[in-house]
């Protein structure tokens, strides 16, 4: 498996392992032989947020990794979380699948011209990104992932400009010089990179999502081809005529210092990606 030193001393795989589906979409048993498939496979970046399965996805992931911390690199994130309606859902959750699985089988297509919403929505709240905020919710996701520290830790793509941001930069360094987190990042989507063009060079890295058109991703790749980052979304909007290994193949080269992120828990999907990535 490729490795690779996004910040100083923090060597993970080059691969990511995608948790936002874990104990939303997908069922506990399938996650967790998907998180050992993965480590099987060396890959040991794992990455998640307050809000992934509906606040659950912390606790989850922290029972199978706490007997390799030393193995894995952690991130998560802050800034949404589930609210009190998640907590609602916990017991329906496996009859929302089928349901979800039926209607994908069906082939439904929603009305194009309806208002964006999705049921994940109505579950999880944004939170003002301060300072307090942010500790808070670190301190939740160490207790929640039964470890003392992050290696990463990210705004979860705020949608407006953070208002505080040297507050929260003076924040992030103390919970650095505490042995807390190893690195302070924000991840967004490109559409809104406009929104925090002004401190971004402040973050040791950034996690954003492959850009769709060519000339927004060599505008990305002018910016950051030989920074930190970490790349989510990589396989959406494949032509009819690439193929995964085609697309690892231009990110691994066009980003080296990048960690590509897949959303991947069928076991044959997570040894076909894995071989991609070996040396």
């Amino acid at each position: 498996m490729r490795k690779v030193e996004l910040c100083n001393g923090i060597i993970s795989s080059k691969l990511g392992f995608g948790c936002a589906s874990i104990l939303g979409a997908i069922d506990s048993s399938t996650a967790r032989r998907a998180v050992h498939g993965a480590l099987a496979h060396e890959i040991n970046y794992f990455d998640l947020a307050r809000s992934y399965g509906y606040g659950e996805a912390e606790s989850f992931l922290g029972n199978i990794l706490k007997d390799r911390r030393k193995d894995v690199v952690i991130a998560s994130k802050f800034g949404i979380k589930a609210n009190w309606k998640a907590k609602l859902l916990k017991p329906i959750k496996p009859v929302v699948r089928l349901l979800k699985s039926k209607t994908a089988d069906k082939k439904i297509v929603a009305d194009k011209g309806a208002p964006v919403s999705t049921i994940a929505d109505r579950f999880h709240n944004r939170v003002e990104i301060t300072a307090k905020e942010m500790v808070d919710s670190l301190e939740q996701s160490l207790r929640n992932l039964k470890t003392d520290y992050l290696d990463y830790f990210f705004v979860h793509e705020p949608v407006c400009a953070i208002y505080d941001i040297d507050e929260v930069l003076r924040a992030a360094e103390a919970l650095k010089q505490s042995g807390k987190i190893r690195a302070f990042g924000l991840a967004f989507n490109l559409l809104d990179k406009q929104i925090h063009e002004r401190y971004l060079h402040h973050f040791d890295l950034l996690q954003f999502n492959k850009p769709l058109d060519d000339t927004a991703y060599q505008s990305t790749l002018s910016e950051r081809q030989n920074k930190p980052n970490v790349l989510f979304s990589i396989l959406r909007g494949l032509k009819n005529d690439e193929i995964t290994q085609d697309v690892f193949g231009r990110l691994m080269e066009d980003f080296p210092q990048s960690v590509l992120l897949c959303s991947m828990f069928n076991e044959k999907h997570i040894e076909q990606n894995a071989t991609f990535f070996n040396i």
